[in-house]
């Protein structure tokens, strides 16, 4: 009986998640960010990723992290926009997990960039000159990923606070 109800805490945990990255992208997508370089946003649906990573296992993460970028992709995107969401989703899950594991990375520093999409971007157009966008989605990238580690943080503090309320009672 335990591990059924396990089981579904889990599940239920993972299908909140996923409804709230969700909701981060779709929030996201109303936020015009116009600074003259395409590409550049806030990242929000990323908090689901990095306090996920912090709590739940990395299978599940990843689970959560592409089923939001192909739904959102089906949603409001088009065959590209997923192609390039998933290259650089991918390639910052991989990073984040990484660098979660290497002591002195505070969660602020888990947070990564936009690498995989210039490098997908560059392959399918045929064009490396793509590479004159790196510095400034580079800096928009530190920029949004230290707010997103920062939030990350005092997110994962808070939960661990309430779990420990709950644990005590």
């Amino acid at each position: 009986m335990r591990d059924s109800r396990t089981a579904s805490r889990k599940i239920a945990l993972c299908a909140m998640l996923m409804a709230l990255a969700m909701i981060f992208s779709y929030v996201e997508v109303l936020i015009p960010i116009n600074l003259g370089v395409p590409g550049i946003k806030l990242g929000i649906a990323n908090l689901v990723v990095v306090v996920g990573l912090f709590f739940l296992p990395a299978g599940e993460v990843l689970m959560i992290s592409v089923a939001r970028i192909l739904l959102m992709g089906y949603l409001f995107g088009n065959g590209m926009s997923i192609l390039y969401s998933l290259a650089g989703g991918l390639l910052s899950f991989l990073v984040m997990f990484l660098l979660k594991h290497i002591k002195g990375f505070s969660i602020t520093g888990v947070v990564t960039h936009n690498v995989a999409q210039i490098c997908v971007a560059a392959l399918v157009v045929q064009n490396r000159k793509l590479f004159y966008y790196l510095p400034a989605l580079l800096v928009a990238g530190v920029i949004t990923g230290m707010l997103i580690g920062i939030l990350s943080d005092r997110i994962l503090s808070a939960v661990k606070r309430e779990g420990r309320k709950s644990s005590s009672r």
